[in-house]
């Protein structure tokens, strides 16, 4: 079933792979620039996983069990990971926390979000935490947007939807083409190349079918759901495509 979903996704999912980003990437100071932008996403896909395992699981307390013991081990086997994976030093970290120290290693600029996340942590709304910062490129406030928006109000298994089409399904393709041309211009880091490498081992043989399988479940094979899956799948690919044209935008504009 959603290999059918898929099958309707194809197009704009080859044209996602296919975006220029992954060669353009050439000089450390255009890493800089898509680093400055895709910190965004990197944060904003722990506000899906959260939905999702806030959803399905109890954190409660008192607590009582979640009624699909499945669903709460899908989610419950890739938050492990996503908030406490081995960082490569003999310790832990979150995905979010390992790129953070990609950025630093790499001399990018924190600014941005760093202004953004205070906002937040100061309780303000985030599209207004968005709107206000003029750091904040149009194309990174439109991914966010999308993203909380759907992490906030969307219904369980479009969350679940754009979780497995837009991300755990879809990473570790997208992130192949990017640490090879990052390795072959000698344009990266060591942090950058690892958060990379332990995303497409993670995601392919594990988070990528975790994620599948909880999709499947939430769908029930319902024919509406499943189509409602596919236009929202596909929103959130071409969000993406929207942000990595920011990201080429920029380059452009500062002639890096």
């Amino acid at each position: 079933m959603s290999v059918n979903v898929l099958d309707e996704l194809q197009s704009i999912r080859k044209e996602l792979l296919a975006h220029p980003i992954y060669h353009e990437l050439t000089t450390p100071d255009r890493v800089r620039v898509f680093m400055k932008h895709h910190i965004f996403a990197v944060w904003d896909f722990m506000s899906l996983l959260k939905r999702l395992q806030r959803s399905v699981t109890c954190v409660d307390v008192p607590w009582f069990p979640y009624e699909q013991p499945l669903f709460s081990r899908l989610i419950n086997e890739i938050v492990v990971a996503e908030e406490s994976d081995i960082n490569g030093k003999g310790g832990f970290s979150s995905h979010f926390e390992l790129y953070l120290e990609a950025m630093e290693e790499c001399g990018a600029d924190r600014g941005p979000f760093n202004a953004f996340a205070d906002s937040l942590k100061d309780g303000k709304d985030f599209q207004a935490a968005l709107s206000e910062n003029p750091l904040i490129r149009g194309t990174v406030r439109d991914f966010v947007t999308f993203n909380l928006d759907l992490a906030l109000h969307g219904e369980l298994f479009e969350v679940a939807a754009v979780f497995f089409f837009g991300r755990e399904g879809l990473i570790p393709e997208m992130f192949k083409p990017l640490v090879d041309s990052l390795m072959e211009t000698g344009s990266s880091s060591e942090r950058l190349v690892f958060y990379l490498n332990r995303h497409i081992e993670v995601d392919e043989d594990h988070h990528g079918p975790l994620a599948e399988q909880l999709f499947l479940e939430l769908c029930e094979n319902d024919p509406e759901k499943l189509s409602r899956a596919r236009e929202i799948g596909a929103q959130g690919l071409k969000a993406r495509m929207a942000l990595w044209n920011g990201v080429l935008a920029e380059i452009k504009e500062r002639n890096l």
